[in-house]
């Protein structure tokens, strides 16, 4: 009972969504045309992408005029072909979509990784896949996936563990939220109520200890995996401990609206719409709405910029517009149009035949580690272009 519940819930969420688009959000003429020229010049910027990925493994940045690519075991791997197969959606590039395919069975082994990851890599790859042309053996490579990722969960934390830790400690990031709509989707194709309880589990217990009272997340909770209890709390890959990582915002932003979308619980919707409100009114977050890698970063403004943080956020608030009042939609709709022109912009969009083939410049990996700073990096190719397409679908049913 509690199942077909779920199940009913997340179908009368999507039904919502839809029709509070229908009546409320209209895309604007103009930036179609700009998303339009976007898609194809990324069509024609991921022909030269092509040319520099070998054949047993994936595109990750473009550093110091040489292109970087990491095996299927990396957290990004399943970006390169889930943006193939969005800019198939966009512009019925024949060339994309069989791009995508060719990568697939370089990922298909991930399936069993012991991984947290093991949603962004497989869900972004084979769930968009799936999405274009359903499969038994794309859906059997997901509930596999979603089962390895369930391996990970610890009651009495709560949560799937993300990072490998030492005895005594159980570290989650907040990453780990944009993993959970593998699990959600697992319950809905499988009937099998426990991934969602898995899922729900590890939000509710995100909600509770990854945030701070003005909604800024940290980017790390180490918990006791013996009690629950909470060992300390950190931002990892910010520039300190309190301060508000930007691409960890956008994670929990997008995570907390993905999961009001499949149960339609409330407070996951107060959850992203607090989040949002702390990103949006923030007093470091540039006019052109493109964050800086760490709204506490010291050398503001002159802090590096972080397109991939922008692009999750546009994504993530095209969606949450569709589940609010009409003032909050016309603002959250009102910021996701200016980063896509920002980031449609020379300073942050590539040159044909530049950038390595990636379509945008200026993001930041791991900055206190001293990786891939200001570079272009395939996760930020992979939110732009989903922002774009959902922009364009705006009000469609």
């Amino acid at each position: 009972m509690k199942l077909k519940i779920l199940i009913t819930a997340a179908i009368a969420a999507y039904s919502f969504h839809l029709q509070a688009q229908t009546v409320a959000l209209k895309p604007k003429a103009d930036l179609v045309k700009l998303i339009d020229k976007n898609l194809k010049d990324a069509n024609a910027q991921y022909k030269v992408l092509m040319t520099n990925v070998p054949k047993d493994s994936l595109p990750e940045t473009f550093q110091n005029n040489r292109s970087k690519s990491t095996s299927a075991k990396n957290w990004v791997s399943g970006f390169y072909p889930g943006t193939m197969f969005y800019l198939y959606k966009g512009t019925q590039e024949p060339a994309m979509y069989t791009a995508g395919l060719e990568k697939l069975p370089v990922m298909e082994p991930m399936k069993t990784i012991d991984s947290h990851d093991i949603g962004f890599m497989m869900y972004c790859s084979f769930g968009n896949a799936n999405q274009i042309k359903p499969s038994a053996a794309y859906k059997d490579v997901l509930l596999t996936s979603a089962q390895s990722l369930s391996k990970r969960f610890n009651p009495k934390v709560g949560c799937t563990m993300s990072w490998s830790s030492k005895p005594g400690e159980f570290r989650v990031i907040i990453d780990n939220m944009m993993n959970l709509e593998l699990l959600m989707w697992a319950t809905k194709v499988s009937g099998d109520s426990s991934y969602a309880k898995i899922a729900i589990s590890h939000a509710n217990t995100t909600m509770k200890n990854h945030f701070r009272p003005d909604y800024s997340s940290y980017h790390l909770v180490n918990y006791n995996p013996e009690t629950g209890g909470i060992n300390k709390k950190q931002t990892v890959q910010g520039y300190a401990d309190s301060s508000a990582w930007a691409r960890g915002q956008g994670w929990g932003l997008y995570g907390f609206t993905m999961m009001y979308r499949e149960t339609k619980d409330k407070k996951y919707l107060n959850q992203a719409k607090n989040i949002a409100n702390f990103i949006l009114s923030h007093r470091n977050l540039p006019a052109d709405k493109v964050p800086y890698w760490d709204f506490n970063a010291p050398d503001i403004p002159n802090a590096y910029r972080d397109a991939s943080a922008g692009a999750i956020y546009a994504s993530a608030l095209i969606e949450l517009a569709g589940y609010v009042d009409a003032v909050n939609a016309k603002k959250y709709i009102n910021v996701a149009e200016t980063i896509i022109r920002t980031l449609s912009s020379d300073k942050f969009k590539a040159a044909p035949g530049e950038n390595g083939g990636f379509i945008l410049k200026h993001s930041v990996g791991h900055l206190p580690k001293g990786a891939m700073i200001d570079v272009p990096l395939t996760y930020a190719d992979y939110y732009f272009v989903e922002a774009m397409l959902r922009y364009k679908n705006l009000g469609k049913k």
